[in-house]
């Protein structure tokens, strides 16, 4: 039988939900070693959010005042309709009772920090970039897994371990091997349209912004605390729009140029007293256009020695700030079940009970539109707008309330947890 507390762990894919199972795993005594399809890993995308759940589990790694040097601490959550006006606001985070914070950051400088974690915990060469999985055999003590050069096709590795994780995104080849029939994405039939712009501060500078209705929607929200010479600040901000049927944008790609004079026109009335939406549209540098998709919850993800992690086993809709957070989660309960079972097949299984109904949850919830549901909500009864004492408060309350307890971050029973 393997020695539980000390097995070689083989992680195809270094973004931010493989990288944080390495630390993790390595934390709990195991040797990993992460394969990465790219040559050279670069700090690529655009803002996320790491949701205090996610957030706990950084900081039990020591990484949280490291990401704090460059991260806002979200304050609050702020829902408004396409006229500006405000129908729900919430704090989030240690503003609202959390032990822990929530913060919004650049994804790339976020990978990039847990990737030279990576290489001071686990040394300099631990992963292994251009390295891109081919296949694995399985065998009665271990597995083997082939790794090429994407490029050349020239085999570049066999490595031999005893678990592979699949952590290799939403076109995961990992996913591939055990689902061969499974097929394309799915897309949704929207389209993020993403950018950053430097601006000056809006609302109280560490605000999240949900604004219009799921055909046409603006999320805006800052990624830098620190304000440049000019008092200006980093904000991220993405344009959800609902496309026609015969929009060819199929693909996840992120390098995708938008046509910015387009966001302009449709965004051109959305300019309210406390935030000029085309001008934010009219000072980014680049803007970037990604089908939103995902795929269908996976009835398990684990097969003897392999498994599945982060969107190569739950890709999601971007709706409510989850998809790298469920990532950090997954990297724990695996860890977990590692530390805490008597052997690989126990601990394999107990994370796969675990995590699969959970994540599948999270992804029908936000195909349901998730807690951004109250945006159309409030648009099908007020497209005119609304008088403040027409907000259905209670209502939208058991809304927000219902999508944190099914994503796993309400207040009460996560400050439990240590």
């Amino acid at each position: 039988m393997v020695n539980q507390e000390n097995m070689k762990i083989i992680i195809a894919g270094a973004g931010i939900g493989g990288l944080t199972a390495a630390l993790c795993l390595y934390e709990a005594g195991h040797e990993v070693e992460i394969f990465e399809s790219v040559k050279s890993i670069k700090p690529l995308g655009v803002g996320i959010n790491l949701l205090p759940h996610s957030v706990r589990i950084l900081t039990n790694l020591d990484i949280d005042d490291e990401i704090a040097k460059t991260a806002v601490e979200t304050r609050d959550l702020v829902y408004a309709n396409k006229f500006g006006q405000v129908f729900w606001k919430e704090p989030r985070g240690r503003f609202a009772g959390y032990k822990w914070p929530q913060f919004s950051v650049h994804r790339g400088e976020l990978q990039m920090l847990l990737y030279d974690e990576v290489l001071q915990r686990l040394g300099s060469d631990a992963i292994k970039t251009q390295h891109h999985l081919l296949s694995y055999v399985e065998y009665e003590d271990g597995i083997i897994a082939n790794f090429i050069d994407r490029e050349t096709g020239d085999l570049q590795a066999q490595v031999e371990g005893d678990i592979l994780i699949g952590a290799d995104g939403i076109n995961s080849v990992v996913r591939q091997h055990l689902y061969p029939q499974e097929g394309e994405v799915k897309y949704s039939g929207n389209v993020l349209y993403r950018g950053t712009t430097l601006m000056k501060p809006f609302l109280n500078g560490a605000s999240m912004v949900m604004i219009g209705h799921l055909r046409q929607k603006m999320v805006v929200y800052p990624i830098q605390h620190e304000l440049n010479a000019q008092g200006l600040q980093l904000v991220n901000w993405v344009a959800n729009l609902k496309e026609a049927d015969d929009y060819q944008l199929k693909v996840r790609d992120w390098n995708r140029q938008a046509d910015k004079q387009r966001l302009l026109d449709i965004y051109q009335s959305w300019n309210f007293d406390w935030l000029d939406v085309p001008a934010m549209i009219a000072g980014a540098e680049n803007i970037y256009e990604f089908p939103m998709s995902d795929r269908d919850p996976l009835p398990r993800w684990t097969f003897r020695r392999v498994t599945l992690l982060g969107d190569a086993a739950h890709p999601m809709y971007p709706i409510g700030s989850n998809g790298a957070s469920q990532a950090i989660l997954d990297a724990d309960a695996l860890t977990r079940a590692l530390i805490e079972e008597p052997d690989w097949q126990s601990a394999l299984e107990r994370y796969d009970a675990e995590r699969v109904p959970a994540t599948a949850q999270v992804v029908l919830q936000n195909r349901q539109k998730g807690p951004d549901f109250i945006m159309d909500l409030m648009e099908e009864r007020f497209p005119q707008g609304f008088a403040p004492d027409q907000i259905p408060h209670d209502e939208l309350e058991g809304i927000m309330e219902h999508y944190k307890q099914i994503a796993g971050f309400d207040v009460k029973s996560l400050n439990e947890k240590i």
